[in-house]
């Protein structure tokens, strides 16, 4: 009979578990919004418009569109460093 609250509470936590996994998959993949988002928690004195532009011209992935996306965002004044990882989360799949 003790076994079966075990067994519950077990199954229970493998569940939120899977749950966590599934819930934080879509973080692993980064994309434009991830950029954007990065670029403005960063740096939230960066024009929106701007990062968001930049961030889509990085989607791509390519070190064309990664270059274009960080000429954008040191043309908004974002700092070198924000606006190379930001782009570089925009290209990442």
């Amino acid at each position: 009979m003790r076994l079966a609250p075990r067994l519950g509470a077990a199954l229970s936590g493998l569940a939120l578990a899977l749950g966590g996994v599934v819930a934080a998959a879509p973080a692993v993949h980064a994309t434009p919004q991830s950029c954007f988002y990065y670029v403005l928690e960063q740096h939230p004195e960066a024009d929106p418009e701007a990062v968001e532009q930049a961030c889509l011209l990085g989607a791509k992935g390519t070190k064309e569109s990664h270059r274009a996306c960080y000429t954008e965002l040191r043309r908004a004044y974002v700092p070198a460093k924000i606006a190379f990882d930001g782009c570089r989360r925009a290209g990442l799949k």
